[in-house]
């Protein structure tokens, strides 16, 4: 994979520096990227701020976190469901 040239807060530096007027031709002279980056960065950061990303990546680390403890107590809820059910058979049948 490809590594990134650019962090999110360098990212938000560039696009500010192109809301105060600086051309896209001269900022992607000027830091080595195509125009094309640009718009594509300007369509996913713009408005956001240093520290709204870093709060954002740490909402996204967390969702994660939640979906993954959700699936382990899912998994361990179906298995428990599972055995409840053997067991009950088991002894149903001893009795009959």
């Amino acid at each position: 994979m490809k590594k990134k040239r650019f962090s999110e807060a360098q990212i938000v530096k560039i696009l500010q520096e192109g809301e105060a007027g600086m051309s896209v031709p001269d900022l992607s002279r000027k830091y080595g990227f195509g125009e094309s980056t640009y718009y594509s960065w300007k369509s996913k950061y713009t408005g956001m701020s240093v520290q709204e990303l870093k709060r954002l990546r740490d909402l996204e680390k967390e969702n994660q976190r939640l979906k993954q403890m959700y699936a382990n107590l899912s998994m361990d809820h179906e298995l428990l469901k599972e055995v409840l059910e053997k067991k009950l058979n088991v002894d149903l049948s001893e009795e009959i």
